[in-house]
């Protein structure tokens, strides 16, 4: 018995066969076919990369409301610091007028 070594693909590969699934025309088994890999494979590459671009779409929701967070937090706390000069910029008016 001999044994199959195990054939690799790299990542550019895998992205032109499942973009080739976009062509018109084009289905699992027809691409499959033309690249010599198991339909089940592409169907495989498609669902990774489905999966990455979800993954990746998370991670961007959640930067965003971190960083929406921090920015309504910024805001508060500058308009606190507004209030209080505005205070104080009326206290000294009134101190003024006095003297």
């Amino acid at each position: 018995m001999t044994k199959k070594t195990r054939r690799r693909y790299t990542a550019e590969f895998k992205a032109a066969a499942v973009a080739r699934l976009d062509e018109p025309g084009e289905t699992l088994s027809s691409v499959a076919q033309a690249l010599g890999v198991a339909a089940t494979q592409v169907k495989t590459w498609r669902l990774e990369q489905q999966a990455a671009g979800s993954a990746e779409a998370v991670a961007r929701r959640r930067a965003e409301a971190s960083e929406l967070q921090q920015l309504r937090r910024d805001n508060k706390r500058l308009q606190e610091e507004n209030e209080i000069l505005r205070k104080a910029s009326a206290f000294f008016v009134r101190w003024a007028e006095k003297a």
